[in-house]
């Protein structure tokens, strides 16, 4: 099994439940693992036998730009898109961090975690 991963691709957008998230947006982080048994020779050195890492972050952007009021809502959107793309893969992790969330105090970041297979 191989896995590709993105860590840390950053975004600002505005998602969140409440109308004034959705108006001042937030920075969010982003990390997306892929794990896949290749479809052909890894050796052949081709694009077209692995899970493209830029695709993943296309991917993401597109679904981050799409204001929503679950993070859990976006990430499960980059899981969908990824599964379609790639339908050979056997696990995803999609990680999202919504940097200083508005709350009453300090806190660095909330974030949700999606998984394909899901444990449930």
């Amino acid at each position: 099994m191989i896995n590709i991963a993105l860590q840390g691709a950053e975004f600002f957008a505005y998602h969140g439940f409440y109308p004034e998230e959705q108006k001042l947006g937030c920075r969010y982080l982003v990390d997306i693992e892929v794990g896949f048994v290749p479809q052909a020779a890894i050796m052949a050195d081709e694009l077209d036998n692995t899970v493209d890492y830029e695709k993943l972050y296309i991917i993401a952007c597109e679904e981050m730009k799409h204001t929503r009021k679950l993070i859990e809502t976006v990430g499960q959107g980059i899981l969908d898109k990824i599964i379609g793309k790639y339908p050979f893969v056997k696990t995803i992790h999609v990680a999202i961090k919504k940097v200083n969330p508005p709350l009453m105090g300090k806190v660095a970041h909330s974030s949700v975690v999606i998984s394909y297979p899901s444990a449930i």
